[in-house]
């Protein structure tokens, strides 16, 4: 953002935040953002742009919750950056970020944080995946190749429609959970998952009601609090964390997949959480994360 207000300083700066959700964190990246510009304006001695701020997401997102946090949000700003910042024009997008989203050539900034290993759909082929919802150690070649092949089509449209939507010398920053290893089915990615089907395999065993088709999912972080000091009690239990954290992020696939219940959810991370510790104290549970940043050539 610097490098880039430094060489354009735009009268009104387009910033996107691709795959924003709704919840405390959503505006935080945003916030940063506006206050590396409203010091570069302090230094530079310039006045400050106003901003437009697009925040996307799919459809069924909660942008209500996001635009009754606004009022708040823009109240802090205030108090934290110099007098005469802003305005500030904030849109909810609604839709998939491996289409066009933006007119072309209007933003200058495009942000996503661990959204993109997303994929726009469930890859053709995971026929011989049966029993689990991600790619395991046991997953044939080919139904490596399909996530492969998808995540190749999905990445190269994302690239594609952002090139467009950006002017040129606009920036592009993507934070991507990633691994080390050349096995695809690496602990650096999966593991969290493999440990989310024995809850759900557990689950059918007892229950005989259900049976496991396919539920695709990617990675997410393990414990936010891992290095934190003088957390609260309700924080230090790391497998209530994670377990609650994939919560948030897994639930909605799991009804929408399955059709559970609430009582079955909360039985599935009853039993996720057990697992979770239990590996946690055994094993280091830590992911990879890849911070790619862009500049849009002319």
């Amino acid at each position: 953002m610097t490098n880039l207000y430094s060489s354009i300083h735009p009268k009104s700066l387009a910033i996107a935040d691709l795959g924003c959700s709704s919840g405390p964190n959503t505006l935080l990246a945003v916030s940063e953002l506006i206050k590396v510009v409203d010091k570069l304006c302090g230094k530079l001695g310039r006045q400050s742009p106003e901003y437009q701020v697009f925040l996307n997401d799919l459809q069924g997102n909660d942008f209500n919750t996001i635009f009754r946090s606004l009022p708040g949000f823009q109240g802090r700003m205030k108090k934290q950056l110099e007098a005469g910042t802003g305005p500030f024009f904030f849109t909810g997008v609604p839709g998939s970020f491996y289409g066009r989203l933006f007119p072309t050539n209007s933003l200058h900034f495009v942000y996503s944080s661990y959204s993109r290993q997303w994929l726009s759909k469930v890859p053709n082929g995971l026929e011989g995946n049966k029993g689990k919802i991600y790619m395991a150690g046991g997953s044939p070649p080919s139904v490596l190749k399909a996530y492969y092949d998808q995540f190749q089509r999905d990445f190269s449209s994302f690239l594609t429609c952002r090139s467009e939507e950006l002017v040129t010398g606009g920036r592009m920053s993507l934070a991507i959970l990633a691994r080390r290893s050349q096995d695809p089915s690496s602990k650096e990615c999966c593991y969290i998952w493999e440990l989310l089907a024995m809850a759900l395999k557990e689950m059918v065993f007892e229950e005989g009601s259900f049976s496991i088709d396919r539920l695709e999912v990617f990675e997410i972080n393990w414990d936010a609090y891992h290095n934190e000091i003088n957390l609260p009690d309700a924080f230090k239990d790391s497998g209530y964390n994670v377990a609650q954290c994939m919560r948030a992020v897994a639930e909605p696939l799991l009804i929408g997949h399955f059709g559970f219940g609430e009582a079955i959810i909360d039985d599935v991370f009853r039993r996720y959480k057990a697992i979770i510790a239990n590996r946690m104290g055994k094993e280091k549970t830590e992911f990879v994360n890849v911070v790619v940043a862009m500049t849009k050539k002319g």
